[in-house]
């Protein structure tokens, strides 16, 4: 596996931002989020997270939505939780209950799953600010995939108060992932397997 050089990323000087001002910034094909007031701006991933993202997507797609019926979704897309901003996570699910949540181009609420896939320019992000502030909405679940590595975060049991999660389960890479929220199992190396370029 080789490392390109890691993609551009930048976080505001000021953590006045809100979801009116984030609203204004220009569709440029960049990716724009605000946590806690912090706009964080990065550029378009690499092929291998994109390759990630496509199949825990298809993966949700085939032995969830089809199944038990909800919605998912891949990024960039906007999802605006109770006392949250802004964010747009790499994949998420709705639950059948929640399409309500899908209006004005957006997702207003919390999802029942949020995935995230950790790149070299993002690793705190995600693994620090998104993960207080997805459990602080109460987001049941959160997978951080880590493709350095081909492991993955499994968290659950969101503590609001704290903005953390009680649960924090370690799936390998040769390891099986079970949801404890959701009818879902697989082994987590087919959200890897047979990427034509594994370049982080």
């Amino acid at each position: 596996m080789t490392v390109a050089n890691p993609e551009f990323a930048l976080r505001s000087l000021t953590d006045d931002w809100t979801l009116a001002r984030w609203e204004q910034l220009p569709d440029d094909g960049n990716r724009y989020e605000v946590i806690s007031g912090v706009l964080y701006m990065s550029t378009v991933p690499s092929l291998f997270h994109q390759w990630i993202s496509q199949r825990v997507f298809l993966f949700l797609q085939r032995d969830l939505v089809e199944v038990a019926g909800g919605v998912a979704f891949f990024g960039p897309l906007g999802v605006v939780m109770p006392h949250n901003d802004p964010v747009q996570p790499d994949v998420l699910y709705l639950r059948a209950t929640d399409r309500e949540l899908m209006h004005d181009r957006r997702i207003y609420g919390v999802p029942a799953l949020l995935v995230e896939i950790l790149s070299p320019s993002n690793t705190e992000l995600d693994l620090l600010f998104k993960r207080a502030s997805y459990a602080g909405a109460g987001v049941p679940e959160y997978w951080i995939v880590r493709p350095a590595t081909r492991d993955l975060l499994l968290l659950s049991d969101p503590d609001p108060a704290r903005r953390d999660y009680r649960r924090e389960t370690l799936v390998p890479a040769a390891g099986e992932l079970v949801s404890p929220t959701l009818p879902l199992r697989t082994p987590i190396a087919r959200f890897f397997a047979d990427a034509p370029d594994t370049t982080l």
